[in-house]
């Protein structure tokens, strides 16, 4: 890529590490002033001490580029609310929002806690919801004002929430429901100049390096394909300009390929005897 973010404002959440870290340097390498939201926060979701998205802006501006931090909890309202106002107070627009905040709490069904669930699917479906919301209102706006927007919003889904993961119903559940989230705000927002698409990345993150150690581990040599940066150039790409005209996509990416995943089909069909079910 040559730099096919210059100018753009992006927002990622969970840009502390693992993927979110990598999309966040990817972008600001490509042109782009990052805000890089983390609440900095353990695998289970409990504050940590020291602050990540620190770390990584640090990161940014060592190699050249700009970026701000954000600390803020993007599963509520002011937190949502302060990290798309602080895009705008400090660089005085927004172009993109990813969407990447996460952990888990893995149990299977009959031993998974209500607290458990509801922590899981607050997190990354709530905590996709507050921060699109916001954005959208923003952008929105300046469509109304006459300034449509090349808007981007890249959510993150899951091959757990495409297909299901045996242990991770709560997981699972908040990802497909993002992928519904994904095609209801690509239909609602594009009148305003916003493309809403998602990804279901594999990678090796803090989230994934336990409970799938053997399939994450780093090669001794050769290409690791299982390194977050890998996923970050598609990325980067639906989040630029360059992307026009792609929306309400799926993307799976992992390794160096990339799929565009298919819904639901419909199969066997039976309209019953004279369109009512037999009996």
């Amino acid at each position: 890529m040559s730099r096919i973010c210059d100018g753009r404002v992006v927002v990622v959440t969970g840009a502390g590490r693992g993927l979110g870290r990598a999309h966040a340097l990817a972008f600001a390498a490509e042109g782009a002033r990052v805000v890089v939201n983390d609440l900095g926060v353990g695998l289970d979701g409990a504050p940590a001490a020291d602050s990540p998205a620190a770390r990584v802006v640090a990161e940014i501006r060592a190699r050249g580029g700009e970026a701000v931090a954000h600390g803020g909890d993007v599963a509520t309202t002011d937190g949502a609310a302060s990290l798309i106002q602080l895009a705008l107070g400090t660089y005085g627009r927004l172009d993109t929002l990813v969407n990447n905040a996460g952990f888990l709490r893995d149990r299977m069904l009959v031993n998974l806690g209500e607290d458990d669930w509801d922590a899981v699917v607050r997190v990354h479906l709530k905590g996709h919801f507050l921060p699109l919301k916001h954005a959208a209102a923003h952008w929105r706006a300046e469509a109304k004002a006459g300034r449509t927007p090349a808007a981007r919003i890249v959510n993150t889904s899951s091959g757990a929430g495409l297909l299901g993961s045996v242990g991770q119903g709560n997981y699972s559940a908040a990802k497909a429901g993002i992928v519904g989230l994904t095609l209801v705000a690509a239909a609602e927002l594009g009148r305003y100049g916003v493309q809403v698409n998602a990804i279901a990345p594999a990678a090796r993150t803090r989230m994934t390096d336990r409970t799938f150690a053997a399939a994450m581990a780093a090669p001794d040599s050769g290409f690791d394909a299982m390194a977050p940066e890998n996923v970050s150039p598609l990325v980067v790409w639906l989040g630029s300009a360059a992307s026009a005209g792609i929306t309400g996509r799926i993307f799976e990416a992992e390794g160096g390929r990339i799929a565009v995943m298919e819904g639901w089909r419909r199969a066997e069909t039976d309209k019953g005897r004279g369109g009512t079910w037999p009996k």
